[in-house]
C-alpha cells in the first residue's frame, strides 16, 4: 500500500482523494471509512475529480468501472 496524501473533500460519499502522478494511482477514502486505490487513472481524471460538484457521480460514471482498483482499507 502507498502512503498517500490526500486532499478533503466536501461530499456526501467521499472524504479525501488523493492521487500519485508517477504511478498513475488514484485514492479514493469514502466516509465510511473504506480507502480504495484505483491504477492507470490520467491526472486529468484527479483534477476533475477534485474540481467536480458531485464528486459521487463523477467517480462512479468516470473512474469507478474504467479502472483496476483494490481496497486497502
Amino acid at each position: 500500500m502507498l502512503n498517500m496524501n490526500r486532499i478533503k473533500v466536501v461530499s456526501s460519499n467521499i472524504s479525501s482523494i488523493g492521487y500519485d502522478a508517477n504511478r498513475k494511482i488514484l485514492e479514493v477514502e469514502f466516509q465510511s471509512g473504506s480507502i480504495y486505490q484505483y491504477s492507470g487513472v490520467p491526472e486529468h481524471e484527479y483534477k476533475g475529480l477534485l474540481n467536480t460538484a458531485s464528486k459521487g457521480k463523477y467517480l462512479n460514471t468516470r473512474i469507478k468501472d474504467c479502472y483496476a482498483y483494490v481496497q486497502v482499507r
